[in-house]
């Protein structure tokens, strides 16, 4: 890697080679400047698209420990919760490339006031919904402000900044990404135990409205001059692709790979795949410019962006479920504890981001990649017993791997790829994040469903009169309902069904913390052996 970091990129979605700050020929021959921002609103700019990142990725966090409340309050089925999650995952990740082409066409300004508006409307719906599934319909609509909202904030900064206040800017939105992720599992226990978990989504309307407010009255416009169109066709069948992947992972865990349903989603999965790359090679302004993943630096950075949400943070999900359905912590005892990966990912950040400059990025990535799979074997071995202080060491060590990896890989990215295509190469590596959120939630919920069942299958016989009642039991872990199903027990039977269902889910956690681990510490091999100094291209000043 050279001395210094890569440039900030111009993303956004454009590939042309040209900036927003191009200019061109005016019907006289003067030059005609694409956009022209006054120069006091740049810090404007920066508030603008802080608070929108800040909303954006603390929502991505913040619902991790309400969940268990969402659950018991609208009667929701673990699939029901999987896919409040992924809901959002996968339109954030289907839409991200096409809303910043959209964006380099009609203007990052507008488009960024509309993804502002419909996150901030999707919020409103999310706190108002009385049912699972306007729940998941909601955060889908969350899902689409957000993919607008994030493939245009780096770009209306790069637009806004020049010289030496582009890397204070971009300094600044690189500290905010890491509070709202690292703040966001306390903040959400602290709203949902002292308020309701309603309010994990009520909180973005005054965000939003104050965003909303400062890019309409301060923010310059831009746009790409010879902006590419969207790839209509290319969208389609990537998402038509990752939602049957997703669909079938999920709805597996409560049926059977052998479902028809299932069976259908995997063999449309597996052809549209496919087809999205044969099109995406012959078409003339692709998507995905799949020329990039010839180079072993970037495929490797896409390993560990998919490996970072495919293992820890799928994971969240579990470890909340696991502190206040088996343990028995409010949403803010979760949350307190949560903050040990908080801190681990604080600290370490500060020291990757400064030892990414001097020291070639797969050092930091690699070993990254391999302190979150140690850290997430070392959460293994819980059983009906343990405490959580169990966890304690697994979730330092994680944290602290998440945030060595954070940094050299924002700038892994871009750094292998021209500034022209700086946009998509950003855009990929986002989507990959996402992808690997969805189908690592999806992946290790069928794995975790699997092996609760089985567990209380072979168990149920030994708890007298209840040998017929296996899959209720299993449900009843499922969905968190352990205590319900409880009192509607005769007495004598509550103790040892109690420690079943603590046993049950321990096992079905330490399987999927195994599995985790696995796709943490091949990453890390993986990225170590492909990221090379040699890839990165040279940046201009």
């Amino acid at each position: 890697m050279p001395d210094t970091e890569p440039d900030a990129p111009e993303p956004g979605g454009s590939h042309t080679g040209h900036t927003a700050g191009d200019s061109g020929a005016g019907r006289h021959g003067r030059p005609r400047a694409e956009r022209t921002p006054p120069t006091p609103n740049k810090w404007w700019t920066l508030t603008a698209v802080c608070l929108g990142t800040f909303m954006l990725l603390l929502d991505i966090t913040i619902v991790n420990v309400a969940l268990p409340d969402i659950q018991r309050s609208l009667h929701a089925s673990f699939s029901d919760l999987q896919w409040v999650v992924d809901a959002y995952s996968l339109t954030l990740a289907a839409l991200l490339l096409t809303a910043g082409s959209l964006a380099d066409m009609y203007g990052r300004k507008k488009l960024y006031v509309i993804g502002l508006t419909i996150f901030s409307l999707a919020s409103l719906l999310c706190g108002l919904s009385h049912s699972s599934l306007m729940l998941q319909l909601s955060r889908g609509l969350q899902g689409i402000g957000g993919s607008i909202m994030f493939s245009v904030s780096l770009a209306l900064l790069a637009d806004a900044f020049r010289g030496k206040d582009r890397g204070i800017a971009f300094g600044v939105w690189g500290t905010i990404t890491g509070l709202a992720v690292a703040v966001g599992p306390l903040l959400g226990g602290v709203l949902t135990t002292g308020l309701s978990w309603e309010w994990i989504f009520y909180v973005n309307l005054p965000i939003g409205v104050i965003a909303v407010a400062i890019t309409l009255l301060k923010v310059a416009d831009s746009r790409a001059p010879g902006a590419r169109h969207p790839d209509w066709t290319g969208f389609v069948l990537f998402t038509a692709a990752l939602s049957s992947l997703v669909y079938a992972l999920i709805q597996s865990s409560h049926d059977s790979f052998s479902d028809p349903v299932v069976i259908g989603c995997l063999a449309g999965a597996v052809a549209l795949m496919p087809a999205f790359v044969l099109f995406e090679l012959r078409t003339a302004q692709p998507m995905f410019d799949l020329s990039l993943f010839r180079k072993p630096t970037f495929t490797g950075g896409l390993v560990a962006a998919f490996a970072l949400s495919a293992s820890l943070l799928s994971m969240l999900l579990y470890l909340v479920l696991y502190l206040q359905d088996v343990l028995g912590f409010s949403a803010l005892g979760a949350g307190v504890r949560l903050l040990l990966i908080s801190g681990g990912i604080l600290v370490m950040s500060a020291v990757s981001g400064r030892l990414s400059s001097r020291m070639p990025v797969r050092f930091l990535i690699g070993p990254g990649l391999l302190l979150i799979g140690g850290g997430l074997l070392w959460m293994r071995g819980l059983n009906a017993s343990s405490e959580w202080t169990h966890l304690i060491p697994g979730l330092i060590m994680s944290g602290a791997g998440l945030g060595l990896v954070n940094p050299p890989l924002a700038s892994t990215a871009v750094g292998v790829v021209q500034p022209a295509h700086a946009g998509m190469a950003s855009g990929i590596n986002s989507t990959f994040r996402q992808i690997g959120i969805a189908t690592g939630i999806a992946l290790l919920g069928t794995l975790f469903s699997s092996k609760v069942k089985s567990y209380v299958t072979d168990h149920i016989g030994a708890i007298p009169g209840l040998s017929g009642h296996g899959t209720q039991i299993s449900t009843a872990v499922q969905s968190g309902t352990v205590t319900q199903t409880l009192n509607s027990l005769p007495a004598e039977v509550r103790a040892p069904l109690r420690h079943l269902t603590a046993a049950a889910f321990t096992s079905g956690l330490n399987e999927i913390l195994l599995i985790g681990a696995i796709i943490a510490l091949a990453a890390g091999v993986v990225s170590f052996a492909t990221i090379r100094t040699k890839d990165f291209a040279q940046q201009p000043s």
